[in-house]
């Protein structure tokens, strides 16, 4: 296992100002934000030139990107994911995480969806995952797994807030075996909870990763804090602090 670090935990900043600040805390690699609205990576500015976006990401800081987390907004053709495929092959990422369909979408509708994103990325090579994330399928343990199991190969990016705020009441389990990346902040007992201080809120680092390590885990764990405006604190030595106490646990 190795840290690495979310640009969304300084998602106010440009690409290139994330990228030297997460350098700087003295992460090697990044988990790099693909979102229309966001301040990183576009999905439509990587469908117009994505051999621009590789050089983009070839910093001169020595980092290296250990996965995509991509929002995408209306694609029925996947001409944006086939572009984020290509972007990840070529700039060697592993792995693409993406939400799954709204709460409420037919299990089979969404397999079908997932089934087709997922052949785009084994065409590259790339890892899909799903992260799981309150207001989507995944949100519900057991379904997390069932998609899973419905489609060999497809895993999950265990964020583990949304199960500690809602209906699973920290109890995800079965999820395990599936986990294929992280995301990690601490979180409280509620919603208005869902980002608090490292060490002030339920997160058991230590349980997680001894549950992963069981079923042979040995890939990133993202620190996946959220520079949102009103962050109820600096985001330098919050991140710091998380990146010291997970590498005290790999």
């Amino acid at each position: 296992m190795y840290v690495a670090c979310s640009t969304l935990c300084f998602g106010r900043l440009s690409l290139e100002d994330a990228l030297a600040r997460i350098g700087e805390l003295g992460f090697n690699k990044f988990d790099v934000a693909v979102h229309e609205q966001g301040k990183h990576l576009r999905p439509s500015e990587i469908t117009r030139d994505v051999n621009r976006i590789v050089s983009r990401l070839r910093t001169n800081t020595g980092l290296m990107s250990a996965a995509f987390s991509v929002e995408l907004d209306d694609d029925p053709d996947h001409v944006k994911f086939r572009a984020i495929c290509r972007l990840a092959r070529l700039s060697s990422t592993p792995l693409l995480t993406i939400p799954a369909g709204p709460t409420g979408t037919p299990l089979d509708t969404e397999v079908a969806r997932l089934a087709r994103l997922k052949a785009l990325a084994d065409n590259d090579g790339i890892l899909l995952t799903l992260d799981t994330r309150m207001g989507t399928l995944t949100e519900v343990p057991q379904t997390a797994v069932e998609l899973c199991q419905r489609l060999p190969g497809l895993g999950l990016t265990l964020d583990p807030s949304p199960y500690f705020i809602g209906a699973a009441r920290g109890e995800f389990d079965e999820v395990y075996p599936f986990v294929r990346h992280l995301h990690l902040r601490d979180t409280g007992s509620t919603p208005a909870q869902f980002q608090v201080r490292v060490g002030q809120g339920q997160i058991e680092y230590g349980k997680i990763l001894n549950q992963l390590t069981k079923f042979g885990y040995g890939r990133a764990l993202s620190v996946d804090l959220r520079d949102i405006p009103d962050a109820p604190f600096a985001m330098d030595p919050e991140v710091r602090k998380l990146k010291y106490l997970l590498e005290s646990l790999v």
